[in-house]
């Protein structure tokens, strides 16, 4: 083809990009047939208006595409929110990171320090049959999340999780959320997951832990109070069944 030249294929590899992974958000958070609906009604568009030529179907599509754009903009906001954290999150230019910020490796240090505790509570209330929920910020603030239940604003320690859990703890039903490598509230109230996909042997905890993956970015920790297993949610999907070994890698991937 005439003119078309590694400029033309560099464009048609970011919009594909792009797209594969706007369809990722969509996915993992439930709204995948919304995303299915949007693209079947741009290919309708696209073919009325620009190849087939057809002038009245054309000029109603164009005029709702005008006001369409707004719409979407509305609908998804939250997923447009998270394309835009992940996008310039510093996990994916992490090899940049370490590059030009020397300090960098220091911050990993400090993670590990702060995933032990975390592990060895998890640990301890698996053996006890203790239920828990713990959710760590990503790049997106929990902030509103964070307001729905108490301030702790303290250290990362295994002891004061455990604590929190306790069965006879007023704030053990809640959800603990840890940021800047801070225990920052707990009792905290999350968005449930509707997904079809959880079984049915999973409880509120584990679907509220899904329901905080598919909206931001964090991990969600669960403790079964009727199995005693660890599980984690990411990114809209749930592993259950974790060795302690395994939360302390996912945790260490994670920071």
């Amino acid at each position: 083809m005439e003119g078309f030249g590694i400029k033309d294929i560099l464009d048609i590899v970011i919009v594909a990009w792009m797209l594969y992974y706007l369809y990722r958000i969509m996915k993992e958070s439930g709204t995948i047939n919304i995303f299915y609906g949007v693209m079947a009604f741009i290919v309708v568009w696209v073919v009325a208006s620009e190849i087939l030529e057809m002038r009245l179907i054309g000029t109603i599509l164009n005029k709702f595409m005008s006001i369409g754009l707004l719409i979407l903009v509305i609908i998804f906001q939250d997923q447009i929110k998270r394309f835009l954290v992940e996008l310039g999150s510093q996990r994916r230019w992490k090899f940049l990171t370490k590059l030009f910020h020397h300090r960098h490796f220091d911050k990993e240090e400090d993670a590990q320090t702060h995933i032990m505790p975390i592990v060895y509570a998890c640990r301890n209330m698996a053996k006890t049959k203790t239920g828990a929920l713990i959710v760590i910020q990503g790049n997106m603030p929990l902030d509103n999340y964070e307001n729905t239940g108490d301030t702790i604003d303290a250290a990362i320690n295994s002891r004061l999780i455990e604590n929190i859990f306790f069965k006879n703890s007023p704030l053990h039903d809640g959800a603990l959320i840890i940021a800047d490598g801070r225990l920052k509230a707990a009792g905290c109230i999350l968005p449930v997951s509707h997904s079809t996909d959880i079984p049915r042997s999973f409880g509120l905890r584990h679907r509220s832990a899904l329901g905080i993956s598919q909206c931001t970015d964090a991990m969600s920790i669960i403790v079964s109070e009727e199995t005693g297993h660890i599980s984690i949610a990411y990114r809209g999907k749930l592993e259950s069944d974790l060795s302690s070994t395994t939360l302390e890698q996912r945790l260490s991937d994670f920071n």
